[in-house]
């Protein structure tokens, strides 16, 4: 695994990689824990986001009851968006600001967690919206300084937010995600308890699996930090760095239990094994892509979620929605056709990580056997577990490209952490090709 050449160092290129993880706890029942932990953070008032379906299980109230048996005044703010918004995001900040609050507990999924982040940047230093997110679209401000302590406890096993120093949102005026990225928002501890995973529905579990599967190949698969252009000053040096050998360690243990796991987990809700294995992936995966990127796939799925159009996914809220995990891998083997010719060996050795069987050695491997072993070997997972077959499923279609294509295109952080370049007819191209697979 690793490819050493791959790090080989360019005349202008980067000649360090920085690695930045947050604290992380794991195991069944971590969840009651959390009252001692808030202690430890110092915190006395909390404003604890959920979104309202989570609101309504055991996992809030078990957290809920844990602070308070701390001596911790908590504010429960359920009204998170699923795939939050602009709109949403000012929303939980302006409770946060209104509720004075000195730390934050979120307790959700991926949308949850990064609505925590927003909220509690905006209300610790207040500012537009477009302050702090990410160019072309923001002005990406740094953040001044340090936050207050956030607790992440997420209930999905797949965005691995809980690592991340990302929050995305859904920016209404363009119908297109974008988000802020900044070492400042990473929560200050992630309580990772896989006993949540033993009651989510079959699609969730696809949805967030297909999530992990595309953190970590797309972080394996990353532009090399070597190839990234020095920073002036090391402070300059991006969360999202570029592929690096810290992050091929995480990413290639992801790789490898989402390959076996990811079927099982869907299929048999009472297999407890796999939703714990896929759980733990999900946070490999977090660690992985929090300090190398991800890259194409997650830059055109913005567009794909952006204009959805009628498509409802079974297990999510009734409204037109394409679960992120979804927007994602959909776009996924057709990527990594295209950005085979820049690193058919770190294909090759995703698609072996993954499960593919085959004989060859991944550096003799031709771009073109590289490229579709990994994109067939994503696609066998996606019939197994149910995901629709290329964007005409969720209903796309040819006239629908350009459009996609334009909305994905302002997606600078992902587009240029890809190995290849990318122009808009080549995103267009992909978009075709993801239509349909089979």
């Amino acid at each position: 695994m690793g490819c050493g050449h791959y790090y080989e160092p360019t005349v202008t290129g980067d000649t360090a990689f920085a690695v930045d993880a947050n604290a992380v706890k794991y195991g069944p029942g971590v969840l009651r824990e959390i009252g001692d932990d808030a202690q430890v953070l110092g915190m006395t008032r909390v404003m604890l986001l959920t979104d309202r379906g989570v609101a309504k299980t055991k996992h809030v109230a078990v957290v809920r009851e844990a602070l308070q048996q701390a001596g911790i005044d908590v504010v429960v703010y359920d009204e998170v968006a699923i795939e939050p918004t602009d709109t949403s995001f000012l929303a939980a900040a302006k409770a946060a600001t209104d509720g004075q609050f000195d730390g934050y507990v979120a307790v959700g999924g991926g949308s949850v967690i990064d609505t925590a982040k927003a909220a509690n940047l905006y209300a610790t230093y207040p500012a537009d919206l477009l302050e702090y997110v990410n160019p072309p679209i923001g002005r990406g401000k740094p953040v001044p300084g340090p936050l207050k302590p956030l607790i992440a406890c997420p209930t999905t096993s797949g965005t691995g937010s809980e690592c991340t120093p990302i929050a995305i949102f859904d920016y209404s005026a363009m119908h297109a995600k974008t988000g802020i990225v900044s070492r400042r928002i990473r929560p200050t501890l992630g309580l990772v308890d896989p006993d949540v995973a033993s009651t989510l529905p079959a699609m969730v579990v696809a949805c967030s699996g297909f999530d992990v599967l595309s953190h970590a190949v797309e972080s394996y698969t990353a532009l090399p930090y070597t190839r990234r252009a020095k920073p002036e000053k090391p402070r300059q040096r991006p969360a999202s760095q570029g592929a690096n050998p810290y992050s091929d360690v995480a990413c290639a243990e992801a790789m490898r239990l989402t390959g076996k796991y990811i079927v099982r987990a869907v299929n048999d809700p009472n297999d407890h094994e796999a939703r714990e294995r896929m759980m733990f992936a999900a946070t490999l995966a977090g660690i992985g892509f929090g300090n190398a990127g991800c890259h194409a796939p997650h830059g055109m799925s913005y567009s794909v979620s952006g204009l959805v159009k009628s498509f409802r996914s079974e297990g999510y809220p009734e409204k037109p929605l394409v679960p992120h995990g979804m927007s994602v891998v959909l776009n996924s083997p057709a990527v990594f056709r295209f950005t085979a010719r820049a690193c058919p060996e770190r294909h090759h050795e995703a698609a072996s990580m993954l499960g593919a069987a085959h004989s060859n050695d991944a550096n003799a491997a031709s771009e073109e056997e590289a490229g579709r072993l990994l994109a067939d070997t994503i696609l066998g997972l996606m019939k197994a577990t149910g995901i629709p077959n290329g964007l005409s499923a969720i209903g796309y279609a040819e006239a629908d490209i350009a459009a996609l294509a334009k909305g994905a295109f302002p997606q600078h952080r992902l587009l240029k952490n890809a190995p290849r370049e990318i122009s808009l007819t080549d995103l267009e191209g992909m978009y075709r090709d993801a239509l349909r697979y089979w």
